[in-house]
């Protein structure tokens, strides 16, 4: 049977989904395993930023309203940090396509994978 007759009703999506290497594939809508998440953060960061909350929230039952002030500016703060690191990871390709270098399909399965996991995780909120 030929690939389009294969393809044959499904979007898009799918059919990439179904085409796409294995460690790619992802089930649409579903979140990954903890092993396959893709660091998104670097560790010592992502450790004082749940320190930071974890004072937060044990700050709560005696001030309420300063710990909901303080959640807020720590996620918008965290936030921050995610799209940084995402735009720097996005710079630095950018710039390896602009000299003309070849970025290597591995730099680019890691780049991939990891907004797979940052969408997976905003989405399964």
């Amino acid at each position: 049977m030929m690939e389009n007759e294969t393809n044959a009703g499904l979007g898009t999506a799918e059919v990439a989904r179904e085409h796409a290497p294995e460690e790619l594939r992802g089930p649409a809508g579903t979140a990954m395993k903890q092993e396959e998440r893709a660091e998104l953060l670097a560790a010592g960061a992502a450790q004082e930023l749940r320190s930071r909350w974890e004072r937060i929230q044990t700050g709560f039952v005696d001030e309420p309203r300063r710990s909901v002030q303080e959640a807020d500016a720590l996620v918008a703060e965290t936030t921050k940090q995610l799209a940084e690191s995402f735009s720097r990871e996005r710079a630095k390709l950018e710039q390896e396509w602009d000299r003309g270098d070849n970025v290597s399909t591995e730099n680019l399965r890691i780049a991939f994978r990891r907004y797979r996991s940052f969408f997976d995780r905003l989405l399964a909120m």
